[in-house]
C-alpha cells in the first residue's frame, strides 16, 4: 500500500529534539525508533510508502502556545500535517482555537496525562464546544500511558461521555480506543460512531484480539497512526497488513478514512 497517511506521529525542532526525546525515554522507559525531527520523520515515511504523516505536538502549559504554533507553521507542507496543542487551562483558548483554524491546521492534539486534566471534566467542555464549532479535529491521547500512573482520566467511558455531551466533535481516539485498556474498548467502544487510530496497539495485542476489535468498529472510522518516533512506521503497517483484513479495509483504514476527515475541516 503506497500513498498511506500516518495520523499520529511526533517531532520536535531540531534544536531541541535530543534532549527532548533522553526525557521522554527516560520518564517512559522506552526506546524511540527515531530521534524526533521531521527531516528523519520523512525519511522514514519514504521508506515505507507514507505520503503524508499528521504531525502532534503537547503544550504542557498555557505559554508553549505561540511556539507551538510557530513551529507547526514553519514545519507545514503537503506531507506534514501539525495539529497544534492548546492547554486546557488557557484562559484565551476561545481565540488560540480560531487562531489555529485560521492558520489553516485541520485539527488539535490532547493528552490528559501531560496536561493533567480529565478527558469528561466540565472544565474543557468549553473547549469541546469551540472545536466543534469550528469543525476542527481532537486527536486525544485515550487510555493509560507508560510514563504516568494508571489513573483512569482518559479511559473509553469518559469518552463515551464527551461524546454523548458533543456528538459533532471530530473526536479521534488514540492507540486503538485507549491503550491498554482494550477490554473496555470492546465493551463501550467498539461499534460505536467514533474514530479510533491504531497506533501503538498491534504490537501489543495478540492478532486475533487486535482483528476482533477492529472488524467489530465501522469500517469508515479506522485511521492508521504509529505514534512514531514510539514505534517504527514499517513495523506498524506490516503488523496491520498482517492481520490480513482484505484490500478494501486496509486502503480505508491506511489512507481513504483519513482523506476523509481531513478534507471534512
Amino acid at each position: 500500500m503506497r500513498n498511506a497517511i500516518d495520523f499520529h506521529t511526533h517531532a520536535f525542532p531540531d534544536e531541541l529534539a535530543a534532549r527532548a526525546m533522553r526525557v521522554l525515554e527516560k520518564e517512559g522507559g522506552i526506546d524511540a525508533h527515531l530521534d524526533g525531527r521531521v527531516s528523519t520523520l520523512l525519511a522514514s515515511m519514504d521508506r515505507c510508502g507514507i505520503e503524508k504523516s499528521v504531525v502532534c505536538s503537547i503544550a504542557t502549559k498555557p505559554a508553549q502556545y505561540d511556539s507551538i504554533i510557530s513551529w507547526s507553521k514553519k514545519i507545514m507542507s503537503d506531507r506534514i500535517l501539525p495539529f497544534p496543542s492548546l492547554h486546557p487551562d488557557d484562559t484565551a483558548y476561545a481565540d488560540k482555537i480560531k487562531r489555529i483554524k485560521d492558520e489553516g491546521f485541520k485539527g488539535i492534539k490532547f493528552h490528559p496525562y501531560y496536561q493533567d486534566f480529565v478527558l469528561d471534566d466540565e472544565r474543557v467542555f468549553p473547549l469541546y464546544e469551540k472545536i466543534s464549532g469550528a469543525g476542527l479535529i481532537a486527536l486525544m491521547h485515550t487510555g493509560f500511558d507508560f510514563a504516568f500512573d494508571r489513573e483512569r482520566i482518559a479511559d473509553p467511558k469518559r469518552v463515551l461521555n464527551v461524546v454523548g455531551r458533543f456528538p459533532d466533535l471530530k473526536i479521534v481516539t488514540s492507540h486503538l480506543g485507549a491503550w491498554d485498556d482494550w477490554d473496555e474498548v470492546e465493551r463501550l467502544i467498539a461499534g460505536k460512531n467514533i474514530y479510533m487510530e491504531i497506533s501503538y496497539a498491534l504490537d501489543l495485542l495478540t492478532k486475533e484480539r487486535a482483528r476482533d476489535i477492529i472488524l467489530k468498529h465501522p469500517k469508515e472510522l479506522l485511521l492508521f497512526g504509529t505514534d512514531s518516533p514510539w514505534t517504527g512506521q514499517e513495523a506498524t503497517m506490516s503488523l496491520l497488513l498482517n492481520l490480513r483484513l482484505g484490500e478494501e479495509l486496509e486502503r480505508l483504514i491506511l489512507r481513504d478514512n483519513a482523506v476523509r476527515l481531513l478534507e471534512s475541516v
